[in-house]
């Protein structure tokens, strides 16, 4: 008997359950694909990036579970989630995740209107079509977790532009909202908020980017001697989506190491 066979089983937490990732071809969507993947889910991918998506589809073993999609465009959400349901005949996950982000603009008179209308149309219309789609298929099956990607500029003010920040507070109140409305039929609503992730998103953002901008992040994060990861993001989508969290609903998981539970400017005041 070899040696391996000594060593525990890895549970799947996902076996037979279906996901779809919008936002899915880099990135956190990525992450979580992959992952999802690993723990015995049927994953497909919708994303407007369609080489890579294509690429991640390949990893997952799964070449025809990539549909481009833009989020903001409600057929394409219709099209995204029928897809899925005609390949795999159901649809357990839904994990709203894509998302764009503004050029910064520190004073409010110097925004854009087009620019605002465009991260919301994102941000905030996507997570609502991707909810309502997903909802008229898991109301009749009396189960599914729907799951979006929030921030820390969902709790915060001051940290983000405008238009993100109004994003990303709407994506928990509708998170909320939808909870309240879809317990009913034993569908659970949650997201999730970040604390800052290199991802290609935050690289198009910040002039760092890679090792430089993980630094950088670190510097203000209250908990030191550890960099959040994209991998961190999917463990607690995969917690939000596994049955592990079957009560959980409603809820706001904020992954930010303690960093909006603390002003840091008022810490300083006794440090001198």
């Amino acid at each position: 008997m070899g040696s391996t066979s000594l060593l525990p089983m890895v549970a799947r937490r996902l076996e037979s359950k279906v996901a779809l990732i919008t936002g899915g071809a880099s990135g956190i969507g990525e992450s979580t694909a992959k992952l999802f993947h690993r723990h015995g889910a049927k994953v497909f991918i919708a994303d407007i990036q369609d080489e890579l998506g294509q690429l991640v589809s390949k990893d997952l073993a799964s070449p025809d579970c990539f549909i481009h999609c833009d989020v903001s465009n409600e057929e394409h959400v219709r099209n995204a989630i029928d897809s899925v349901v005609t390949k795999y005949g159901k649809l357990d996950i839904m994990f709203n995740n894509a998302g764009i982000i503004d050029p910064f603009k520190q004073n409010i008179i110097n925004n854009e209107k087009a620019d605002f209308e465009r991260v919301n149309s994102v941000n905030l219309t996507g997570v609502f079509l991707g909810i309502k789609h997903a909802a008229q298929v898991m109301i009749p099956a009396r189960r599914g977790s729907i799951i979006s990607t929030a921030s820390i500029a969902s709790v915060l003010g001051g940290i983000s532009t405008h238009a993100y920040t109004c994003s990303k507070h709407a994506v928990v109140g509708l998170t909320k909202n939808v909870a309240v409305e879809l317990g009913q039929f034993g569908v659970r609503v949650n997201s999730i908020s970040p604390y800052g992730v290199v991802t290609p998103l935050a690289e198009r953002f910040f002039p760092a980017k890679g090792e430089e901008l993980e630094k950088s992040m670190e510097v203000p994060a209250n908990l030191k001697g550890v960099y959040l990861k994209a991998e961190d993001i999917a463990n607690a989508a995969l917690y939000l989506g596994s049955d592990e969290s079957k009560y959980v609903s409603g809820h706001n998981l904020v992954v930010d190491g303690g960093y909006t539970i603390v002003n840091p400017m008022y810490a300083m005041q006794f440090s001198k």
